[in-house]
C-alpha cells in the first residue's frame, strides 16, 4: 500500500466531516469558477448540493477524456457533492430552489448577472426572505462599472486584465497562460469570501452578498508587475521565464534538461557559484548584488549556463537544492504524478473508480476528507426530494424525464 493509499483510506474512515462540518451549501453553478469554490468547501466537510439544469453542465461533455457520463473536466471540480436537476426557468423549479433555500447557509451561483432578477428571485429578495444566507455570485466582471453585467472567460480574461501582456517569450508576442488561472483563483477568491461572510454572520446573525468576479481576479494577480508600475511607470512585456525584479530567476539549460533556478539572495547565489565551482562569478562586480545581477543577468546567464552544460538536470537540481538554493528540474505532468512526494502529501486522490487531485490545505484536527466521487447527472435527486420532504410527483415538470418516468 502506497503514502497516498493510506492517506486516502484514513480519509475515508474519517468521520469527523471537517472544519465545514453542518454547513449546507447550494450550488447553482456551472463551469469552473464557482464549482471550484463549492468542491473547497465540500472537501472540508460542507454538503454541497450541486443542481443542474436540464442539459447538465456543459463541462460534463468536456471531453475526452471521460469517465461515465463525465468528462475529466467535470470530474476535477465536482466531488463530494450530491446531484440533482431542476429547470429553473420554470415557477415550479425556482419554487423547489426557494424550498431547498430554507436549510441552506449558502448559495453559490454563477448565472448572468440579472437572471435572477429576471426570475423574481434576485439578490434583495433573497436577502429578505432568507436573512442568514451567504449568498456568492462568481460573474465576468461583476454588476456594475462601464463593463457590468457582461460575461466573462478565462482565456479572454487573461488578455483583458493584463496578464496575457506579460506571459510569453522575451521580445514575442503576449501569451495565454496554460491553465485557466483566472477562474481558478476566483474559485478560490470566492471561497474565501463565503468564509468571511460566515464568521461575520457570527457576530451579526445575518448573511451577506458575496461578489467574486473574473476580470477583478485577474487583476488581483498582477505582482509584481502593478507595484512595478505604479512606481516607475514603465509597462511590463514578456520576459519569458525571467523575472522582472530577481535575478537569476529563470530556466536555465543544463546537460540533459532544463533548470529552474529562483535565487533570492546573496548567500544562495555564493551557494550557487560555489557548487558549480565559479565562485568568482559571485565576486564579480556585475553580479555582487541583485540589483547589479539583474542589471546584468544576460551575461550572468552565460555564465551560469557555461558552468551547468556538463550536469545532469536530475543530479545538479538535487544537490543545489538540498544546499538551500532555491531551484527545481522542469518536470511534466505525469512525473509529478508519479513523484513519491506527490502522494505523500495526499495530493492523489483515489476513490473506486475516480483519480482527483487533493486538497492542498492541510489542517492537523479537522483534514480534507474525500467522501464522495462526483455526481452522475441528476443521482441524488429522488434522494434529495425526500429529505427535504418533497414529493417526486410534485415538481416532475421541472426533474429530468429519466428521473419520474
Amino acid at each position: 500500500m502506497t503514502n497516498s493509499d493510506n492517506h486516502n483510506q484514513g480519509q475515508h474512515q474519517n468521520h469527523a466531516q471537517g472544519a465545514l462540518a453542518g454547513l449546507r451549501v447550494i450550488d447553482v453553478s456551472r463551469v469552473l469558477g464557482a464549482p471550484y469554490c463549492t468542491q473547497i468547501l465540500a472537501d472540508h466537510g460542507a454538503e454541497v448540493i450541486k443542481i443542474e439544469p436540464p442539459q447538465g453542465d456543459e463541462t460534463r461533455g468536456w471531453g475526452p477524456p471521460f469517465l461515465g457520463d463525465a468528462a475529466s473536466y467535470f470530474l476535477g471540480l465536482n466531488r463530494n457533492k450530491k446531484g440533482m436537476s431542476v429547470d429553473f426557468s420554470q415557477e415550479a423549479g425556482r419554487e423547489l430552489l426557494l424550498h431547498m433555500l430554507e436549510t441552506a447557509d449558502v448559495f453559490v451561483e454563477n448565472f448572468k448577472v440579472g437572471t435572477l432578477e429576471k426570475w423574481g428571485i434576485g439578490q434583495e429578495m433573497l436577502a429578505q426572505r432568507f436573512p442568514r444566507l451567504v449568498h456568492c455570485r462568481v460573474s465576468g466582471f461583476g454588476a456594475d462599472g462601464p463593463y457590468g453585467g457582461r460575461p466573462g472567460y478565462d482565456a479572454a480574461i487573461q488578455a483583458l486584465s493584463g496578464i496575457m501582456s506579460v506571459n510569453g517569450e522575451r521580445g514575442g508576442e503576449p501569451l495565454r497562460v496554460g491553465l485557466p488561472v483566472v477562474d481558478m483563483v476566483t474559485g478560490l477568491n470566492a471561497a474565501i469570501g463565503v468564509l468571511l461572510a460566515l464568521q461575520e454572520r457570527n457576530t451579526s446573525g445575518k448573511g451577506q452578498f458575496v461578489e467574486a468576479a473574473l476580470y477583478d481576479c485577474g487583476v488581483s494577480l498582477l505582482h509584481p508587475h502593478l507595484p512595478n508600475f505604479y512606481l516607475n511607470g514603465k509597462v511590463a512585456k514578456p520576459s519569458g521565464n525571467a523575472h522582472p525584479n530577481i535575478s537569476p530567476y529563470d530556466t536555465y539549460a543544463t546537460k540533459t534538461g532544463a533548470l529552474f533556478l529562483a535565487v533570492g539572495n546573496n548567500r544562495q547565489f555564493a551557494t550557487l557559484c560555489k557548487i558549480l565551482n565559479i565562485s568568482h562569478v559571485a565576486e564579480d562586480p556585475r553580479f555582487v548584488s541583485n540589483a547589479e545581477r539583474n542589471k546584468n543577468r544576460d551575461a550572468l546567464k552565460v555564465e551560469l549556463e557555461a558552468a551547468l552544460v556538463d550536469h545532469e538536470c536530475a543530479v545538479i537540481a538535487e544537490t543545489l537544492v538540498t544546499s538551500g538554493v532555491p531551484c527545481g528540474a522542469v518536470r511534466s505532468i505525469d512525473e509529478v504524478v508519479n513523484d513519491p512526494h506527490t502522494h505523500a502529501r495526499g495530493m492523489i486522490v483515489d476513490i473506486e473508480d475516480y483519480r482527483g487531485t487533493g486538497s492542498p490545505v492541510k489542517l492537523s484536527r479537522t483534514p480534507a476528507s474525500y467522501r464522495m466521487k462526483p455526481p452522475a447527472f441528476a443521482e441524488h435527486t429522488e434522494e434529495l426530494l425526500a429529505e427535504a420532504g418533497l414529493e417526486l410527483k410534485d415538481y416532475a415538470a421541472v426533474l429530468p424525464r429519466e428521473i419520474t418516468t
